[in-house]
């Protein structure tokens, strides 16, 4: 059985798409699990960290991208989505983690988004528009031992795209007023969401990211995220206990290069190990 799970927050710059990479790489390269990354953020971050910039860029000029998809759904007469084509097999500049593959994201996906609301029916289309994603590959998914989808900081129709086909989904956020703020909307939108589609998606939990242990903020926001969901676990999730710190390495890992193993890649000051042990926590919430 596949599992499948987002990655969402609201605000930008919290180490989302870092922590679906590094999560990717150690559920391959440690726990021996064959993964799929599904790139929905336009910004295109995870698809360059794992085939470089150079790859994507043709990979873009020949349509080779989900938002050939959605564009196709746009469009029933128009057929140039090839998930064959579009599936990168074996990527990561870490050769350790040999199990990974992508369906990688465009900047075209801005333009797409908006566009959504008026999908009609056609070969990838559905009466619902956040359908588009699960018909397209919901028969490529059951290849996989573990699938992350990336999604978008907005709660539209692409994420919408990604947690439909999602059993869960976890929320990375540096623990401070601005990254914390949107995370009961972002509960309570999915689980409107969730009700609406008819199936569950669970919040996993919060991932506290970037954290400064120096910084009175982030001690005292990571307690009081703790206070929240004991408050309100409705619409505060638990805090995953694994916390990812703020280290240089993690800006170094997001260029693609040559790494041999995951600590040469993520360090070897303790932040391999912490990705080691969130790896280890989500498993167990997805009963992988």
């Amino acid at each position: 059985m596949s599992h499948v799970f987002s990655t969402i927050n609201l605000k930008g710059g919290v180490g989302k798409t870092t922590t679906t990479v590094a999560l990717a790489e150690t559920f391959s390269a440690e726990k021996r699990k064959k993964v799929l990354v599904i790139d929905l953020d336009p910004q295109t971050n995870a698809t360059t960290m794992l085939i470089g910039e150079e790859k994507w860029r043709e990979l873009n000029d020949k349509g080779h991208t989900l938002a050939q998809l959605f564009k196709d759904a746009l469009n029933p007469e128009s057929k140039k989505f090839d998930l064959q084509k579009t599936l990168q097999k074996k990527v990561s500049d870490v050769s350790a983690a040999a199990t990974i593959d992508l369906l990688p994201s465009s900047l075209d996906l801005i333009d797409v988004q908006d566009e959504l609301i008026n999908t009609p029916v056609g070969k990838y289309g559905a009466i619902r528009p956040f359908d588009i994603l699960w018909r397209a590959t919901k028969d490529l998914v059951e290849d996989y031992d573990i699938v992350i989808v990336d999604c978008p900081p907005n709660l539209g129709k692409i994420t919408q795209n990604g947690l439909r086909m999602s059993q869960g989904f976890v929320i990375p956020t540096i623990p401070d007023i601005l990254s914390t703020y949107g995370i009961p909307q972002i509960v309570r939108r999915v689980r409107e969401f969730s009700e609406e589609i008819a199936e569950e998606i669970e919040p996993l939990g919060i991932i506290v990211t970037k954290f400064q242990a120096n910084s009175n903020v982030h001690v005292n926001m990571q307690k009081q995220l703790t206070r929240n969901h004991a408050a309100d676990g409705v619409n505060w999730p638990p805090l995953f206990d694994t916390v990812i710190p703020q280290a240089n390495q993690i800006a170094a890992a997001a260029e693609h290069a040559s790494y041999s193993t995951l600590k040469q890649k993520w360090g070897y000051q303790g932040l391999h190990d912490r990705f080691s042990a969130l790896a280890k926590e989500i498993l167990a919430k997805l009963g992988a």
